[in-house]
C-alpha cells in the first residue's frame, strides 16, 4: 500500500520510526516532510502536502503527525475529498476506517508511545471500509455540502 506521511518537529521522532517501520512492512512510503528537525517548522506545510497527495492518489491513505494530532486533522480536512480522524486507540482507527472511510490518520506524538501508535497505525492500514449504505450515506452528504454548500433535508 501507498502511505503518504507528513507532520512537524513535535513527532518528528515518531515520524522517522513509522517511514523505516511501514518501509519494512511492506508498504510504499512517500514521506513529506519534515526531513530534518526543526523546532520553528509549520506542519501546515507537510500536512497538507501529505492530504492532497492522498487526495490525488486513489487507493492511498496517509498519516499525519503533530504533538497532540489537533491542528494536523483540522488542516488534512481542508482538503477537499479528505476525511481524516485524530485517533488515540485502535478502536477509533477502526471506526475511522469501517465508518467513516477516512484516508488520513492524526495521531498525537507527545500522546503515545512508539508502539502504541504502532498499533494505531496498523488497525488503521488493515481496516476496510464497511461498506453499510447509511455509512456511505452520511459520507456522500458530506462529500455534496463540500461541493456546494448544500445541507441535507432533515427528514
Amino acid at each position: 500500500m501507498r502511505i503518504h506521511i507528513g507532520g512537524d518537529h513535535a513527532a518528528y521522532d515518531l515520524q522517522r520510526e513509522l517511514v523505516r517501520w511501514l518501509g519494512e512492512e511492506g508498504h510504499e512510503v512517500i514521506d513529506h516532510g519534515p526531513v530534518t528537525y526543526d523546532e520553528l517548522d509549520d506542519y501546515p506545510v507537510f500536512v497538507l502536502r501529505a492530504a492532497e497527495a492522498v487526495a490525488d492518489d486513489l487507493g492511498s491513505l496517509g498519516i499525519v503527525l503533530g504533538g497532540s494530532g489537533n491542528g494536523e486533522q483540522i488542516a488534512a480536512n481542508k482538503v477537499t475529498g479528505i476525511r481524516a480522524a485524530l485517533c488515540y486507540r485502535p478502536e477509533l482507527a477502526q471506526l475511522a476506517r469501517e465508518h467513516n472511510d477516512a484516508q488520513v490518520l492524526s495521531i498525537g506524538a507527545r500522546m503515545h508511545s512508539v508502539e502504541e501508535a504502532k498499533e494505531i497505525v496498523r488497525t488503521f492500514l488493515t481496516t476496510e471500509f464497511s461498506g453499510a449504505e447509511r455509512h456511505q450515506r452520511r459520507i456522500d452528504m458530506m462529500a455534496a455540502y463540500e461541493v456546494d454548500g448544500a445541507l441535507p433535508d432533515v427528514p
